[in-house]
């Protein structure tokens, strides 16, 4: 495959990843869960939260990129599904948040517990998410040149899908210093509600979106 981008792939791969990586900075589901993660696990498990999303966000690239994103939301009873079930699972990892008491042996449990939950835990915060769904799909569509080379098919969700990995990693870096620690086991309970509350409402709030436009 040889590198020989022309102008326009050029601007294009810049305006999809510019455009993604500006949306992966507004604090959302993601960014909390990433966040809470950083706070009350080890570094490891907050950069794992990070390694979640990003592979979360290349699965919605590839999706995209092939066309598999419109075809999505061009099937409405599908992306309505995704929103309900989306929205009941960040309801349910708010109400998990909200139960937490902040004991020292909860933390502890979470700081001990395995990577791999996390790791899936994040990919599914961010994949129940209907709204970067949508901002994928329509970023991809209206920016992509028809007839995209091979090469630009590949660099544009190895891209996005770095780019959203380096924020969430410098996310959960800046959160899992001590001194953030600290500050979480000082303030746990409130911090664990506040999260929840955030996520549950979110999800809540998407849950009946979907189930409203599903009664239209």
């Amino acid at each position: 495959m040889t590198f020989q981008p022309t102008p326009l792939e050029a601007v294009a791969l810049f305006t999809i990843v510019l455009a993604i990586g500006l949306g992966a900075m507004s604090p959302g589901p993601s960014f909390v869960m990433v966040a809470r993660t950083a706070l009350a696990a080890t570094p490891a498990h907050g950069r794992l939260a990070a390694l979640g999303i990003g592979a979360a966000s290349l699965i919605f690239s590839v999706a995209a990129v092939t066309g598999l994103g419109v075809v999505f939301l061009a099937a409405e009873w599908l992306f309505v599904a995704v929103k309900v079930a989306g929205g009941a699972f960040l309801v349910y990892l708010g109400i998990q948040m909200w139960r937490s008491r902040g004991s020292h042996a909860e933390i502890e449990a979470e700081r001990t517990g395995g990577g791999s939950r996390t790791f899936l835990t994040a990919l599914l915060t961010q994949m129940s998410n209907p709204k970067a769904i949508v901002v994928y799909a329509s970023v991809f569509a209206s920016a992509l040149p028809t007839n995209p080379s091979l090469w630009l098919m590949v660099a544009i969700p190895v891209s996005v899908a770095a780019v959203e990995t380096l924020w969430y990693l410098i996310v959960a870096t800046v959160l899992s210093r001590q001194s953030a620690q600290q500050t979480y086991r000082r303030w746990s309970r409130a911090i664990d509600r506040t999260a929840g509350s955030i996520l549950g409402g979110l999800g809540a709030w998407f849950a009946v979106d979907g189930v409203r436009t599903a009664l239209r």
